[in-house]
């Protein structure tokens, strides 16, 4: 009989689980306190610098990692403590946050601003983003661990940095496998191949990721297949908006369908565990995480935050009553919805189509009718949203994995909310970074690429027949995300491919699936184990080239 096949990033069967020797390490013990300051102020400048020169944010989740390895090394005392892998993942959670925090959430919705002539909107909108980043991190948090975004969801990147972690503690077989598959990552990305998506394709869903795929392909080869380019036609934009209120409605269908708290296997044994007995911190509150209370509470935050931004920009003074409640509304869900579509798109395939959904929210606000100033808060304010939440999963995935897969449910949950003390830590570190940069970048001309992106569609306008056009394709994305189910998120994923223009993606994808059926086919579960750590080591052999690539890149410039 074959093997059954296990969650990404789940230990072959057999496998002891390693236990908590003590409490988990502490995000702000002075010497961890020092690392994760250092690494939060690098992570913050290398993502601005990156972002305005590049206009891509790296995943630097890695290099934090190998800090900590490093500077464990190091022979005195203070640096002993480094060699724990808990400390370990605390550092690449610090790092990853800053820099995606720094570059995607503060610096590019400021720029919009700027871009568009009102440099008097930049300190309400910087106040509002900040505010809405620091939102967006401990959201994911409290829904890490629902039917929504479970633990053994896929987040490719979180198995990637867990797995490097693993390798360079423990050594063996799998170290081996892992060093393998990174120095094959390095080599092909070197030679233009994307392996972070070929690595994807062995680890996470494969209805999913073929769908994803397919959408690659589609929207690299329109013009010669079709004579039609489909991003012009807005065949994307409406697929992903049709896509995406089936996944709303598919995600409150579930969390009305669960009678109980929403919450994992692990989470529910640290419910039970009133007494504190796991070797963690024996905390009692312990309880399952609950997706109703969450979303009520997103909800009423995103509310708040959107008036406030409203009103600190003055945009009382330009509408009527009923368009700026309407206009608070709108906001406060577009944001809300950019943050989930985002987070699904990243935990099922490592992708996070943040620009590409946030401009699907501007487009819908222009066909509303708000006016320019208005929708200059809208699209910031919604940008801002989605890449620190994404971040989060694939830190607390990495988490996750190192301390267990949940064996000792207080020392997972202990673990979680040091992860959270991290990033936060990181995301306030970034904020005076980026303020204090900016001005700099702006009177250079350095500005993000896709802010200038939102500018011009501002400046245009909607164009006739956009209208019509993704009313017509969000039919169809309805009906793919429904056919396909909340697991397989097929409409989302399609979607996601449509909106990015990268072929070789899509041809890594298809290489991927292909390999990884006929490996199953063969091995089983134990093969699909040296896989995973084979493609995690792909993963993060991408991550290492691009970042080092990108600051070679931006020395030349």
């Amino acid at each position: 009989m074959p093997s059954p096949i296990l969650p990404a990033g789940t230990p072959p069967p057999g496998t002891p689980a390693p236990r908590a020797s003590g409490p988990h390490p502490s995000a702000l013990a002075p010497a961890n306190l020092l690392l994760l300051a250092v690494l939060s102020v690098f992570g913050a400048i290398i993502g601005i610098e990156l972002l305005v020169k590049l206009g891509v944010t790296p995943n630097t989740s890695i290099i934090g990692a190998l800090a900590a390895m490093i500077c464990a090394r190091i022979p005195l005392r203070c640096f002993a403590n480094y060699r724990s892998v808990h400390v370990q993942n605390l550092a690449q959670s610090a790092i990853s946050a800053a820099t995606f925090g720094a570059a995607n959430s503060l610096l590019l919705p400021i720029g919009i601003p700027f871009l568009m002539g009102r440099p008097d909107l930049i300190m309400p909108m910087f106040a509002g983003v900040s505010l809405a980043m620091l939102l967006d991190g401990y959201m994911l948090y409290r829904m890490f661990g629902t039917t929504i975004f479970p633990e053994t969801g896929t987040w490719p990147q979180g198995v990637a940095a867990a797995e490097a972690i693993k390798a360079g503690d423990r050594g063996g077989r799998q170290a081996r496998v892992l060093g393998i598959g990174l120095g094959i990552g390095v080599a092909g990305a070197w030679l233009g191949i994307p392996m972070s998506a070929f690595g994807t394709a062995f680890i996470g869903n494969i209805w999913a990721l073929g769908m994803l795929g397919l959408g690659f392909l589609l929207r690299g080869y329109s013009m010669p297949l079709f004579g039609l380019a489909i991003d012009k036609a807005y065949i994307p934009h409406g697929m992903m908006i049709g896509a995406g209120l089936v996944a709303l409605l598919q995600v409150g269908w579930r969390i009305f369908r669960d009678k109980a708290p929403a919450g994992t296997a692990a989470a529910a044994r640290a419910a039970g565990n009133s007494m504190g007995t796991g070797t963690g911190t024996g905390d009692r509150r312990a309880r399952a995480p609950d997706m109703r209370d969450s979303l009520r509470f997103g909800s009423l935050a995103y509310v708040a935050l959107a008036a406030a931004v409203s009103l600190g920009s003055g945009l009382y003074a330009g509408m009527s009553v009923g368009m700026l409640l309407a206009f608070i509304a709108y906001a406060a869900f577009a944001a809300f919805v950019h943050e989930l579509i985002v987070g699904i798109a990243a935990m099922h395939s490592g992708w996070f189509p943040a620009f590409a959904v946030a401009l699907i929210t501007l487009l819908i606000g222009m066909v509303i009718g708000f006016p320019p100033t208005a929708l200059v808060v809208l699209c910031g304010f919604s940008a801002a949203t989605g890449p620190a939440f994404a971040d989060m999963g694939y830190d607390l995935k990495a988490g996750f994995i190192l301390r267990g897969h949940g064996a000792d449910p207080a020392f997972e949950l202990a673990g979680r909310r040091q992860q959270l003390l991290a990033a936060m830590l990181a995301f306030v570190i970034a904020i005076p970074v980026v303020y204090i940069a900016h001005t700099g970048f702006f009177a250079n001309g350095q500005i993000p690429p896709v802010a200038k992106v939102y500018a011009s569609t501002i400046q245009a306008g909607v164009a006739p027949g956009v209208l019509h056009a993704l009313l017509v394709w969000a039919f169809a994305g309805a009906i793919l995300q429904w056919l396909g189910g909340p697991k397989r998120q097929l409409g989302v994923l399609f979607a996601t491919g449509l909106l990015i223009a990268n072929p070789a993606a899509g041809w890594a994808v298809m290489a991927g699936i292909a390999l990884r059926v006929a490996i199953e086919r063969r091995g089983g579960a134990a093969a699909r184990n040296a896989m995973e750590v084979f493609a995690a080591g792909m993963i993060a052999g991408d991550a290492l080239f691009s970042f080092f690539n990108s600051l070679v890149r931006t020395r030349a410039r």
